[in-house]
């Protein structure tokens, strides 16, 4: 009889992820996902009414017992958790095959907790879905690294503990509904800074030349620059201040447009022939090509190059990974396996040739000091890199973009130098009068192209950029050689303030800071977008006022939190606790209650060990008076200050009446550095006090004013104050309002036109069975109303015009809205592995989404019509089933009978259990007997 087979259930994060890995397996083995974690710590709301004030009460942690986290699982995934349990009863053997970081980690600690496995357990670990990955995955199975598991649940509960007790103190001194965070809020002082230097930058003109030469003989001409006149220098942009002024010690001379105009005159008449090679210097020219991408460097170049949000960028590989295209996508490390870097120098030989492959292979190290995952860099899956021409069918918009990027970057990451020369030549100019001028020119010539024929990495805004006349490519001559001048202008420049950050450059300054980590940077600068801190105009990050004030309070009363040395600096502990150098309970507690010199235990990194540190607890008792109204001004001019209210920002400035100061609106689209002292005047001269005083209602009496608000210009009529003062509860009267049609503007509206708009609804007349039929102004346009029918017109002029037969007519025709034909879709995908299900896009009253006929799942933020593939079609519908249908708010009664102690205590180090293994087949049971050595408060699912 043959020897059945074991039956072995993997685990993994994505239904994507599973549905690759259950193609390669074969027989044997039950792949299911369980759609990222199963539980978490809950709002301080949902736990259960007995916790509510008890130790767990205020973040669902017990910070008096060694920082103890209770977990709950979520309550949409305990349908999923119920599948898994079902799924584990008829399994030999468990393979939890989440991702090798703390998060893929912590995901397989959770799922070992809940599922309470009788079977042998194994943690299964590989970078990349192919055949070979995964052999060589099932042969190295280990336990569960509690090191990793501590360190993401000390990341966990130190977030908890950072945005609960930060956050409501800016709902109280700046807005409602902010939220503060470890990470979020310090990228945000990063971009707040920056626009800070903006706002406080003055420019300073200068003036030099436009010219270009030639030599005797050569058709072609080359650029030079002015870089002296009689032997002083001339000043150009990197030679000032951010205040306008020449740098202290540089000798250099400001040019005028005088001064230029007239060194242009001269160059192009009596000494347009007056030019000779002073000096002529050739050095040899050669550069390497950029390491292999990680996570870091990933989100950068695909900002530069494919225009994607970081968000988008960690989206887009995320697929590419889950379908094993590429190895995985969150990695500090730019090191390529050996089997890596014998593919990409095979493939180097096959399609550039022999020369392009160096004598050795390239081996790159990490510049990062906390550096961490010991994943390699992200490269083409396999031990044969696919071509992009290879993928092109399978692969399409954004995905095939970045995979050819990838590709790119990793092949010519194993290819030779470019190689070449640089020619630097100096030149000098007679004037006459014995005046003179020095000019210079550079090229570079590339004699070998080596990486440079397969990718060349991208270059952020720089504010002093390299210059165009630094590219020339120079003629063939030598030292005293004439020259003359072929054309030559003067040319002005305005010095430039700091360029802003992009999401690129914000994702380096981060990690040259050691702030955060890579794999978080695309949600961190997603929340802080969400949150209305930062806005965006082209790839330009702008914050908000709102953020302004936000950066104000944290720098004042939070200063040591966001402040970037500590911020890394809790990066590296954290670093210490993953690596078991650190313990995390004791690390917790210096943080959130702080330490004296004398307590023996180190301070949190960035903290004076020497006389110890506040905690975090200590400055949030002692914040003292917080003056609101001071913490959201910024002065702008003398007598004008902006004000960051509750419905947003606006100018205040002083008038008649010190108690009734004019208030003027901001434009949404105005930057914080263009608000200046003269636009601030302009804004409040062209909208006064925010009222213009159009005239008289004849019939009311009423003063008719026009109003420019929050949501646009408005009309309204100023109502007279009571004779006697209302009686409590007595509601006071509303004044009548309109909002201008968009053909009218608030400075030129009269009247009679703002009268209409104040009479509206109109009637146009009755139909035959005496109902009213009115035209109105509404939210979404202009449209007709009869009793509860309700119909759309062209224009906000037809409100006036319409007849009452052009109405009957619009009323007579049938209502579309629901029964109008179904819009073709979009796009067909296919059918759905899971659903069996033909998969189509279609644009609904919400937005795109994608339908299998009986699941819809609304497109994300980063989703496009034109960018999204099949694969990401069918994940968001298998995310959208895992979730399971919206069900409707109840009342649950919560008895004590659900609450339990689950194998693992936050802050106790591991201990080791020993294993035994009565034959080499037989499972290794330690991941199971290990979680003894930790445990928390958890609910029983």
């Amino acid at each position: 009889m043959a020897e059945k087979k074991p039956r072995r259930l993997v685990i993994v994060e994505s239904p994507t992820k599973a549905r690759t890995i259950v193609g390669f397996l074969g027989d044997g083995y039950t792949v299911e996902a369980s759609v990222g974690h199963i539980r978490d710590l809950p709002q301080p709301s949902e736990l259960p009414a007995d916790m509510k004030k008890g130790p767990y009460g205020k973040f669902a942690v017990d910070v008096d017992d060694g920082f103890k986290p209770y977990y709950r699982v979520d309550p949409d995934k305990k349908k999923k958790v119920t599948e898994l349990r079902k799924l584990l009863k008829e399994a030999d053997e468990l393979y939890l095959a989440t991702d090798e970081d703390r998060e893929g980690e912590a995901i397989a600690w959770h799922l070992l907790e809940v599922l309470k496995p009788k079977v042998p357990v194994k943690r299964m670990v590989f970078h990349e879905i192919t055949p070979e990955a995964l052999e060589r995955a099932l042969e190295n199975t280990r336990e569960i690294d509690h090191d990793l598991v501590h360190a993401q649940e000390t990341r966990r509960i130190l977030d908890r503990l950072y945005g609960y007790e930060i956050s409501p103190v800016l709902w109280r001194k700046v807005r409602a509904g902010l939220s503060a965070g470890r990470v979020q809020s310090v990228a945000t002082r990063l971009v707040v800074e920056r626009e800070r230097e903006r706002m406080a930058f003055i420019s300073a003109d200068y003036w030099d030349l436009d010219i270009d030469l030639q030599a005797p003989g050569q058709r072609e001409s080359f650029a030079a620059k002015l870089t002296a006149v009689d032997g002083q220098k001339i000043a150009q942009g990197r030679d000032f201040t951010d205040e306008g002024t020449l740098k202290p010690r540089t000798k250099a001379r400001i040019l005028t447009q005088q001064d230029a105009e007239g060194l242009a005159a001269k160059l192009s008449g009596d000494a347009k022939d007056g030019l000779s090679v002073a000096a002529l210097e050739t050095k040899p020219y050669s550069r390497r090509p950029a390491a292999p991408f990680t996570t870091s460097t990933l989100q950068q170049e695909a900002g530069r190059k494919l225009r994607m949000s970081a968000r988008q960028a960690m989206r887009t590989a995320q697929s590419l990974y889950e379908n094993g295209y590429i190895t995985y996508m969150r990695t500090d490390s730019p090191v390529l396996s050996t089997e890596a870097l014998s593919a990409a120098r095979r493939q180097v030989g096959e399609l550039y040739g022999p020369e392009f492959v160096p004598s050795k292979p390239r081996i790159y190290a990490s510049k990062q000091k906390g550096a961490q995952e010991a994943h390699e860099a992200i490269r083409p899956a396999g031990d044969h890199f696919r071509t992009p021409a290879q993928v092109s069918k399978q692969l399409r918009g954004d995905e095939f973009k970045l995979y050819e990027l990838i590709w790119k970057r990793t092949v010519a990451s194993q290819m030779a130098d470019a190689k070449g020369s640089t020619a630097t030549m100096r030149i000098n100019a007679d004037l006459g009068s014995g005046s003179s001028a020095e000019l210079t020119a550079s090229g570079t010539v590339i004699t070998f192209k080596g990486f440079l024929a397969a990718y060349e990495e991208g270059q952020d805004l720089e504010r002093y950029g390299s210059d165009k006349k630094d590219k020339s490519r120079l003629p063939d001559v030598k030292e005293g050689d004439a020259l003359s001048v072929d054309r030559v202008e003067a040319d002005g420049h305005t010095t430039a303030p700091p360029p802003r950050f992009t999401e690129a450059s914000l994702v380096k300054r981060m990690e040259e800071l050691g702030i955060g980590r890579p794999s978080t940077y695309a949600a961190i600068i997603s929340t802080i977008q969400d949150r209305g801190y930062v806005t965006t105009r082209g790839n330009a990050l702008i914050p908000s006022w709102l953020a302004f004030s936000v950066v104000k309070l944290l720098e004042e009363h939070f200063d040591d939190l966001v402040d970037y040395q500590f911020t890394a600096g809790l990066e590296a502990d954290l670093d210490e606790i993953a690596k078991g150098d650190e313990n995390s309970a004791e690390w917790l507690r210096d943080f959130y209650f702080g330490n004296s010199a004398d307590d023996g235990h180190d301070a949190p990194a960035g903290m004076d060990s020497d006389v110890g540190h506040v905690g975090l607890k200590a400055i949030v008792d002692n914040l003292g008076d917080i003056d609101a109204r001071e913490l959201n001004t910024v002065n702008i001019a003398e007598g004008i200050n902006l004000r960051v209210g509750r419905y947003g920002p606006y100018l205040e400035a002083e008038g008649d009446n010190p108690e009734q100061p004019k208030r003027v609106s901001l434009p949404d689209d105005l930057a914080p550095d263009e608000l200046t002292a003269e636009k601030a005047r302009e804004l409040i001269e062209k909208q006064g006090d925010g009222d213009r005083e159009l005239g008289v209602d004849p019939e009311s009496g009423h003063t008719i004013v026009a109003k420019s608000g929050r949501f646009g210009p408005y009309v309204t009529e100023v109502l007279p104050e009571p004779d006697e003062k209302p009686k409590r509860g007595t509601k006071k009267p509303k004044p009548r309002t309109a909002s201008l049609f968009k053909s009218m503007d608030l400075n030129t509206i009269g009247l009679e036109e703002a009268l209409k708009l104040l009479s509206l609804p109109r009637v146009v007349g009755q139909d035959a069975e005496g109902v009213d039929i009115t035209a109105q102004n509404g939210r979404y346009g202009p449209y007709l109303k009869k009793g509860t029918d309700s119909r759309s017109i062209e224009s906000e002029e037809q409100i006036f015009t319409i007849t009452l037969e052009e109405a009957e007519k619009i009323f007579a025709q049938p209502k579309t809205r629901g029964r109008r034909a179904a819009k073709p879709p979009l796009k067909e995908f296919g059918t759905d592995p899971n659903s069996e299900k033909p998969v189509v896009l279609k644009d609904g009253r919400f937005g795109p989404y994608v339908t299998d006929g009986t699941t819809n799942a609304t497109l994300r933020k980063d989703d496009t019509v034109e960018g999204i593939t099949a694969e990401r079609a069918f994940q968001l519908l298998a995310e959208k089933r895992a979730k399971g249908p919206a069900k409707k708010k109840t009342t649950t009664r919560k008895t004590t009978a659900r609450k339990t102690t689950a194998a693992k205590t936050s802050t106790a180090k591991k201990t080791t259990t020993k294993k035994s293994t009565s034959t080499t087949s037989a499972a290794k049971t330690g991941a199971a007997k290990k979680t003894t050595a930790k445990t928390s408060t958890a609910e029983k699912s």
